[in-house]
């Protein structure tokens, strides 16, 4: 089974990000594997243990930079990566069809991992839009997953904490949440055998994409400013308490 992870080059969330020409950023700053993504290379290597000859491929749409994610995909258990490289920045229409030229050029998705979101720009669309290209049923949010005779059982999270249990046929597309497992970070010697891993490298315009009928672009980037006013609570134990309650009821709205 060819079990394909799709990968985001993301901007570390702890780097100070500034923004640059009003609709880019700065990227003299740490990137790395979007961290959802890296829940869907662990269930792939789990899913190669249990179905023995598996390969995981580890592909992604971005800049010549970008090698760099997917070394560290293939040291956390990926066999080998696809790097779609491309300038741009494509939108979640232009990736999702970028992503299947290239897995139908390599081979014959079994399964296909994403991370639930990215925590770049949350679009929480190229999982569906993936499927909805290939005709794949898709879950998102995957907290659980089973595997039986050519079929997946998911259990995914919703809102609120809830979650719900769907049997889907496979191939299928799986945006893993970070209840599936919990990551298993390379070590030393991982990473040295990564960098002997193949990765093959495409050009983006070499892919024969049709052009999608409609497009999202960045018209501006503002920072997100937070106003914060601080305010002691004074008072006796039981009068703090009350006030809290208070707020968390009234104001925040969360009990």
């Amino acid at each position: 089974m060819q079990i394909y992870v799709c990968i985001k080059h993301v901007p570390d969330s702890a780097a100070n990000i500034s923004i640059r020409d009003r609709v880019s950023i700065d990227e003299n700053v740490a990137f790395l594997i979007n961290p959802y993504d890296e829940h869907g290379i662990s269930e792939a290597v789990r899913l190669k243990e249990q179905f023995p000859g598996s390969e995981i491929i580890a592909l992604c749409l971005g800049k010549k930079d970008a090698e760099k994610t997917i070394r560290s995909a293939m040291a956390m258990g990926a066999d080998r990566g696809i790097l779609v490289e491309t300038d741009a920045v494509p939108d979640a229409m232009i990736t999702a069809r970028v992503l299947k030229a290239a897995m139908e050029e390599d081979g014959q998705p079994g399964i296909i991992f994403t991370g639930k979101e990215s925590i770049d720009r949350e679009g929480m669309q190229t999982m569906f839009r993936l499927g909805a290209l290939f005709d794949f049923p898709v879950a998102n949010n995957v907290v659980g997953l089973e595997i039986q005779e050519n079929r997946a059982r998911v259990t995914y999270e919703m809102g609120g904490g809830q979650t719900r249990v769907c049997d889907m046929s496979m191939p299928c597309v799986i945006g893993a949440g970070r209840g599936l497992n919990t990551p298993g970070y390379p070590t030393f010697p991982d990473v040295v055998k990564a960098r002997k891993k193949p990765v093959k490298f495409i050009d983006m315009d070499s892919l024969a994409v049709e052009p999608s009928k409609g497009s999202l672009r960045v018209k501006e980037l503002e920072p997100f400013v937070q106003d914060r006013t601080p305010k002691e609570i004074k008072g006796s134990p039981s009068e703090i308490a009350q006030t809290i309650f208070t707020i968390l009821k009234e104001e925040a709205k969360v009990i």
